[in-house]
């Protein structure tokens, strides 16, 4: 059925369910999973919404944000070598979090993406936008959604 699943974290509750019937979901098809955290980059100016932070601030806090990310997928490998799925890990920073999952998708050939959405409407949707959207309209391959 399914040889390779990308699962994408934001580190929510919804998104470790995801993560589980992500695993799960490979555990039953003998697929390996590439699991997929994007980390924003650092606001770089007041324009951007941040204050004025010097270069070496922003790469201190951007290194902890990757670290901290790493830390979650180092877990998240424990839990998949548990049920015998092979787990490879990826952390992106970026602030275009969709695109980027597309690509990783397309670059590790990944027959599946396992996400989860966290069901914003009306106005929340507007203002925030939705990621989960963004990857089921420009995805090659399926998107299982879980809510």
């Amino acid at each position: 059925m399914y040889q390779r699943i990308l699962i994408a974290t934001d580190s929510s509750p919804l998104s470790d369910q995801a993560v589980e019937s992500g695993l799960s979901l490979a555990a039953l098809c003998k697929a390996s999973v590439v699991v997929v955290k994007v980390v924003p980059l650092y606001s770089r100016s007041y324009l951007e919404g941040g204050d004025y932070t010097s270069i070496e601030d922003v790469k201190r806090i951007e290194d902890q944000w990757v670290h901290s990310a790493q830390q979650l997928l180092n877990g998240i490998v424990v839990t998949g070598e548990a049920r015998g799925v092979a787990v490879k890990t990826i952390v992106m920073k970026s602030d275009l979090i969709a695109e980027t999952l597309v690509s990783v998708a397309k670059e590790h050939a990944c027959d599946l993406i396992v996400m989860a959405s966290h069901g914003r409407k009306g106005l929340k949707r507007l203002l925030l936008g939705s990621e989960t959207q963004h990857v089921l309209t420009h995805s090659s391959v399926p998107v299982l959604v879980l809510r």
